[in-house]
């Protein structure tokens, strides 16, 4: 049989393996950050009507410009946001990489700072830019001066900004984004993904929009609404970066029925967020026991704890697995990340993790 090696792909992708993570058939799955809520019945119900309207007419192609989705995020996202203003893709990832193509490149940079979002040197990898990691301070958190040096030291042609960052859930200052911006000659982008969990909720990005043609703001739909399985993300930036982007998306790349189930899930906005509120006092509790048990979670404002002081996170990781409790080992040294479950699921991963360390 033929092989991968066996193959004429590009050479800078052999060796690579893909993105990933476990998927496995256990009673409490915590691993992938995903919403722990099923979709509430009734907001089931009037995404199934919207898509039933709509799919009468799928002999035809789609919205190509998806106007009524870009006004429902416009709606949800406030801080005086336009339609014209907003972007949209499957998945926050596809977002990225319409940025990517348009804005990156051979012969051009992304930098971020790391540990971060591990899709972020793939995406770039699958455009061939270059990808310049800038390592965090030991607590992970990011001050202006660092943002500013790393900029003028590198002079990328893009920067990512993860806030609250993924996989250490740690929130940066506008006062960070604003020196970004500020400091670099090309494309900020702020990839706030778990913005809905931030404790302040007031401290986003989007506030700086009017001011920074050339900063952009992602967003998702796989957390805070709960829509993992129906891949929609979206993006807030200048009307002219929007334009940039129509230069590489697909045609018609947003269906029917994604942007039918996307709209109709926006109308219900209010009830989806009161889960998202459900899931920070679990996040919190995690934090306030597991910390009691004398582990080190770092502070969080996403829907997941990176947790330190694990003398043995591989026997730690497989310990849980035994009990039906996947975690993610993210690679850093003695920690793993565990997402904010339902309370129950909470329970047993908190008294799981109690009879770990009385062993």
């Amino acid at each position: 049989m033929t092989s991968l090696d066996d193959l004429p792909i590009r050479d800078d992708l052999r060796g690579l393996t893909p993105y990933g993570a476990p998927q496995l058939d256990v009673p409490v799955r915590l691993n992938v950050n995903e919403n722990a809520y099923r979709v509430p019945e009734a907001v089931a119900l009037d995404i199934v009507q919207e898509i039933a309207r709509a799919l009468p007419n799928a002999n035809r192609y789609p919205d190509r410009e998806f106007d009524t989705l870009r006004q429902g995020f416009a709606d949800y996202l406030g801080h005086g946001v336009d339609p014209s203003q907003v972007w949209a893709g499957n998945g926050s990832n596809e977002v990225l990489q319409h940025v990517l193509q348009a804005f990156g490149g051979p012969g051009r940079t992304l930098l971020s700072f790391t540990p971060t979002y591990s899709m972020y040197p793939l995406l770039a990898q699958g455009v061939g830019m270059g990808w310049v990691p800038v390592p965090r301070a030991a607590d992970f958190t990011l001050t202006p001066a660092a943002v500013r040096a790393a900029i003028e030291e590198h002079d990328p042609d893009v920067v990512f900004l993860c806030s609250p960052n993924n996989p250490t859930g740690t929130a940066i200052g506008l006062d960070v984004v604003e020196a970004a911006v500020q400091s670099a000659r090309g494309i900020v982008l702020v990839d706030e993904a778990y913005a809905e969990f931030a404790h302040d909720r007031s401290q986003t990005a989007l506030t700086l929009l009017g001011r920074h043609p050339r900063l952009l703001v992602s967003r998702t739909m796989s957390k805070a609404f709960a829509f993992a399985g129906i891949r929609v993300g979206y993006l807030a930036a200048d009307p002219a970066v929007i334009d940039a982007l129509r230069l590489v998306r697909l045609p018609y790349h947003l269906s029917t029925i994604t942007q039918a189930a996307a709209v109709a899930a926006l109308r219900h906005s209010g009830e989806m967020l009161a889960r998202v509120d459900a899931l920070r006092q679990q996040r919190d509790r995690i934090v306030d026991e597991l910390m009691a048990l004398g582990l080190a979670p770092y502070p969080s404002d996403a829907n997941f704890v990176l947790v330190g002081g694990i003398a043995d996170p591989q026997s730690t990781f497989r310990a849980l697995l035994d009990r039906g409790i996947l975690v993610r080992d993210v690679g850093l040294p003695g920690t793993l990340r565990i997402t904010a479950g339902t309370p129950a699921e909470t329970t047993a991963l908190l008294e799981a993790m109690a009879a770990l360390t009385a062993e």
